[in-house]
Formats: structure tokens, C-alpha cells, sequence
């Protein structure tokens, strides 16, 4: 029986591997701009349905602590956190004060979801 720190850690975990697959599947192609469109999107498929395979059970898992309002919450915060990985280190497009900015506000606000929990 999973003790209830794994059962509120392994599906973030579980969501941030997702999202980085759905960030390749997303922005990865951006960096092999000749190849073609339809190769693009295949490929882009064939990864979402990895980030699927993981997002659907984080998700399920996820439900038995968080609300559905937190998880969404918590993906979002990953999606930005790995976003910005990604584009700094993959796409070597460096964020600036602003993006920094807006996401920190964005994180500000996804705290207030989770205010009197």
C-alpha cells in the first residue's frame, strides 16, 4: 500500500516526465526546421502518446490527493518549468527578465490554489 507521501510525490514525478515528452512533441521539430511537416507531426504523435501513458495514471493517481483544480495546477507549474528548460537548454533560446517575471506570477497565482488546503 503506497504511503501517502508517494502517493502525493509519484504523480508529480509522473507529470513531469509527461511533460517533457509533450515538450518534444511540441517544440522539438522547431529545431529540425526541414525536415518535413508531415515527418513533424507523425513523430510529434508518436511522443505524445508516451506522454499520455504517463499523464493519464499521474492524473488518476493524483485525483485520490489532489483536487482537480491542484493537479491542474501543478501541471501547469511543470509545464512552465520544463518549458523553460527546454528552450534554454535544447532550443539554446535564453529566457529573459520578462519571461521570468510573467512565470513567477504565474506560480504566485498557482499558490493561491492551494492556499487553506
Amino acid at each position: 500500500m503506497p504511503t501517502q507521501l508517494t502517493s502525493s510525490v509519484l504523480p508529480i514525478l509522473m507529470l513531469v516526465a509527461s511533460n517533457v515528452f509533450m515538450t518534444f512533441a511540441w517544440y522539438g521539430h522547431l529545431k529540425y526546421r526541414a525536415a518535413p511537416l508531415a515527418l513533424a507531426i507523425v513523430t510529434s504523435w508518436g511522443i505524445a502518446l508516451l506522454e499520455y501513458c504517463l499523464a493519464v495514471p499521474a492524473n488518476r493517481l493524483g485525483r485520490t490527493v489532489y483536487s482537480t483544480a491542484e493537479l491542474k495546477t501543478i501541471q501547469e507549474v511543470v509545464t512552465l518549468s520544463v518549458f523553460a528548460g527546454f528552450s534554454w537548454l535544447y532550443l539554446r533560446e535564453p529566457l529573459g527578465w520578462n519571461h521570468a517575471a510573467g512565470f513567477t506570477l504565474i506560480v504566485a497565482g498557482a499558490g493561491l490554489v492551494f492556499l487553506g488546503r
